[in-house]
């Protein structure tokens, strides 16, 4: 019965996969009604905290979107690009790693797409190079960004541990995350370099070239906010939201600044998760009074949009994946508590296949890493296999991807023959495996 239930489970994630974010919310509360309705488990606890933090986060992201925050970012980030146009390799995936670092998610880089193609064209530079692991870096930096779902997440859940082990505050886990994302985007940049034939050498390109349309259509585009002039409240915003994420840092830094009130008996800190979903909120309301911001725009925006399918996935994923991990807890303990803990890396593949399947680091978290608790694993564990969350560039359907693929108008960055030898395949591999490698020396060297 548990293989049964736990097929239903597989099938209600590919199949919701087809339909993206949206469509595997709605098709996981079909697996959950079979499994409650067809094999009678009890249903399990929706992740409510996880998604008021992130709906809090979202609203804050959104605000300073339609602010014009999010266009101020970008245009600094697209002048030091084209300052050193013969670094774009090195560059284009840490630029992209910041702005998702920043803001908490990867869509607000697409902008950044066609200027990295643009100057990599420009520079005779093949843009395959900079654009395949500048998308890989900009989806790893939510590992590391304070204000991300997945991070958010992996802070609720180990702080719902109820007192096993070491309390595990938001600073220790980016002191960990920060660094290990960094290391694995060099690597893959560094990799990146040599990948791919010059354009002079490619026969494919040049042939393209001989073309006069083509040669027209790939070198005919300039992509800039240089030119762009923002209002000061586009500026002030961005100097508000930098101040939300610098105080939720601080109050994660000394938990002595926050509150403390009595739980069962004892003196408890207010938690990270209140405090992260205060201060967006402030900082939301901040910009919105400050700022002339257009309420009734702020639903409208690209972030507002994605964050909400965000919510909408964890929300279905995770409790279905709760429900059965709640009614078969003692026997999947039996089976593989040993495992898991003389081969906690068995618990990153998981975790990267999982990703996979539900397409968001947040989801894959909520549904894996409280079946990891459970079943025994150190929670350091699960902070230093954190940047296996990221394991959805397996094949090339996320939007991100999708989307630099079309900015790409030399072709080079696409999709291969055998579909799994796509462009964004080796940098993901090369970023994601060494970021677990530092993540993990980290923390059995620290902590």
């Amino acid at each position: 019965m548990i293989t049964i239930e736990f097929v239903v489970i597989l099938l209600c994630l590919l199949t919701g996969t087809r339909f993206g974010g949206m469509g595997l919310g709605l098709i996981s509360g079909i697996g959950l009604f079979i499994l409650c309705f067809v094999f009678g488990l009890q249903p399990g606890k929706p992740p409510v905290d996880v998604m008021l933090t992130i709906l809090a986060v979202i609203g804050c992201a959104a605000t300073l979107q339609t602010a014009g925050g999010l266009n101020v970012m970008m245009q600094f980030a697209e002048r030091l690009l084209r300052k050193h146009p013969q670094h774009i390799t090195l560059l284009a995936p840490f630029t992209t790693w910041m702005l998702t670092f920043l803001c908490g998610t990867g869509h607000v880089v697409y902008t950044m797409f066609p200027i990295i193609a643009d100057i990599a064209l420009k520079k005779g530079i093949r843009p395959e190079r900079p654009m395949a692991v500048a998308s890989v870096a900009s989806q790893m930096a939510i590992t590391a960004s304070p204000v991300s779902v997945a991070v958010v997440s992996l802070v609720s859940i180990l702080a719902a541990q109820h007192g096993l082990g070491h309390a595990w505050g938001i600073l220790e886990i980016l002191a960990v995350s920060v660094p290990a994302s960094l290391f694995g985007v060099a690597i893959a940049a560094l990799w990146s370099l040599r990948r791919g034939k010059d354009l002079a050498d490619d026969m494919e390109f040049q042939e393209k070239l001989k073309d006069p349309k083509q040669r027209e259509f790939i070198y005919g585009g300039t992509e800039t906010l240089m030119n762009q002039r923002f209002p000061k409240q586009a500026y002030w915003s961005t100097w508000i939201f930098f101040a939300g994420i610098a105080v939720v840092v601080l109050l994660g830094a000394f938990p002595e600044l926050r509150p403390a009130f009595e739980v069962k008996g004892k003196m408890t800190a207010l938690s990270m998760n209140l405090v992260i979903q205060m201060m967006m909120l402030i900082a939301g309301a901040v910009m919105l009074m400050a700022c002339k911001v257009n309420a009734s725009a702020i639903s409208n925006g690209a972030v507002f949009k994605a964050g909400m399918v965000a919510i909408f996935s964890v929300f279905g994923v995770a409790w279905m994946s709760d429900t059965f991990f709640q009614a078969h807890l003692e026997e999947l303990k039996l089976a593989l508590e040993g495992v898991v803990k003389s081969h906690p890396w068995t618990y990153a593949i998981v975790l990267f296949l999982v990703s996979k399947l539900v397409n968001s680091q947040a989801a894959a978290l909520t549904a894996v890493a409280p079946m990891g608790l459970m079943l025994g694993i150190d929670p350091k564990m699960l902070i230093a296999f954190f940047p296996a969350s990221y394991g959805y560039f397996v094949l090339p359907t996320y939007p991100s991807d999708l989307a630099c693929i079309g900015f790409d108008r030399s072709g080079t960055t696409r999709i291969g023959k055998f579909i799994i030898n796509h462009s964004f395949i080796l940098p993901g591999l090369i970023g994601v495996s060494c970021a677990c490698a530092a993540s993990y020396l980290l923390v059995q060297t620290f902590f």
